[in-house]
């Protein structure tokens, strides 16, 4: 066997890895995009208006970064794949909290399943980094494209489900809590063999709060992701209000979260042939703008092209924006922190997206300043996405590589 290269065995053992994370990745966005379709009912049974409902998808989302910035520390006392299976029982839980008759579970629930996703966010990177060294970009590619896929899905099948069930919303979202279980038990063994505490921490953290790198990574992250929690919770809402009846605005949220998945596994193929990925964060700015420029004010039937343009734009944007922080940061170690730093910060920029939206919303009385927000914001995220599409790293400060941080080459 030739140097470098593995056997049969190592083999397996690498592709049963990859699986294990996209059996996770497929539960981390459901809970959040089988909201938007049933939005119009739960608003219309509950009595809730645009600005609460909008709370209701931006509540995932602020826990994703007040509880993204928290694990870390977690990850000092346990193993990722304990915190893996973690989430995914705590996320279960949520769900199921969730069909409980009463506006208080339907929050209530929605922040443990909040929390349990952001523990997932921010281990599932780090994991990546560690098992994957050399194959960050195509793993991490392969992990959101499972995300996107996740998302359609669910976003594709609530309506259906709830018809089918009589009109009731509650179990499209409880039935979520399936796949999330059965993930969590499939971490389980690898979960008991890990063992305690994880590695030690070799050489001195370095500082990501005073990082030029880090902060162009993490507003990159936060911009994409403000954009795809808008799309999450309104874009089904702004095609019924264009004239799609309930069943087609959630299948045209499905088709740009399928698209996604194409966005996603072009970027590792595009990036091969790339100095940087810079070119890449341009193009994910012109998608994204034209995706949301046309469902809004194109014609009725290029509502379907532009949600595919939309899809190809974010999934791209989601998949350079977790790509940065495998590849921007050193090693294993210091990809936890900007994991954290990123989706933590990142994500509770996302949380004024939605809510946003929802009050512009309800001012205007209309979409065309609330979209008009959302495009200037898919232009802003290039100038950060530039930045940290430069070939550089974030390492550990040892006395080997006392430089300072954000200025080494990749």
């Amino acid at each position: 066997m030739r140097p470098g290269r593995l056997n049969v065995g190592e083999r397996r053992a690498r592709l049963w890895s990859v699986g294990l994370i996209v059996l996770v990745a497929l539960n981390l966005r459901p809970a959040i995009t089988a909201v938007g379709p049933l939005l119009t009912d739960i608003r219309t049974g509950l009595g809730l208006s645009s600005a609460t409902a909008g709370a209701l998808t931006t509540l995932p989302v602020l826990c994703f970064g007040a509880f993204g910035l928290l694990t870390p520390a977690l990850r000092h006392r346990f193993r990722g794949e304990v915190l893996l299976v973690a989430g995914m029982i705590l996320l279960t839980a949520g769900l199921l909290v969730r069909t409980v008759p009463s506006l208080a579970a339907l929050f209530a629930g929605t922040l443990v399943a909040g929390i349990a996703i952001s523990v997932c966010n921010v281990t599932v990177p780090a994991v990546i980094k560690r098992d994957h060294p050399g194959n960050v970009t195509f793993v991490t590619a392969v992990y959101s494209t499972a995300l996107t896929v996740g998302a359609a899905i669910a976003s594709g099948i609530a309506v259906p489900i709830k018809d089918t069930a009589g009109g009731g919303w509650r179990l499209p979202l409880g039935l979520l809590a399936i796949p999330a279980l059965l993930a969590g038990l499939a971490w389980v063994p690898r979960a008991r063999r890990g063992g305690g505490r994880p590695p030690a921490e070799t050489g001195t953290p370095p500082p990501l709060w005073r990082d030029r790198l880090a902060w162009q990574v993490t507003a990159f992250m936060g911009l994409q992701s403000l954009l795809a929690y808008v799309v999450f919770g309104w874009l089904p809402t702004i095609c019924q209000d264009r004239g799609l009846t309930e069943a087609h605005a959630g299948l045209v949220l499905a088709v740009s979260s399928f698209v996604q998945a194409i966005g996603s596994l072009i970027v590792p193929a595009v990036d091969r042939r790339l100095r940087d990925q810079r070119p890449l964060v341009a193009a994910v700015g012109v998608l994204t703008v034209a995706g949301f420029a046309g469902i809004a004010w194109a014609p009725t039937g290029l509502i379907w092209v532009s949600a595919v343009v939309l899809g190809l734009g974010q999934g791209s944007g989601f998949a350079l924006a977790l790509a940065f922080i495998g590849l921007r940061a050193g090693d294993a170690q210091v990809t936890a922190r900007l994991s954290g730093m990123a989706q933590g910060v990142g994500y509770l920029i996302a949380a004024t997206g939605p809510f946003t939206f929802g009050i512009l919303h309800d001012v205007t009385g209309g979409w065309n300043v609330p979209v008009g927000m959302a495009v200037g914001v898919a232009v802003l995220e290039v100038v950060p996405g530039l930045a940290a599409g430069r070939a550089r790293t974030i390492r550990h400060v040892t006395a080997e590589t006392a430089a300072p941080a954000g200025t080494g080459r990749s």
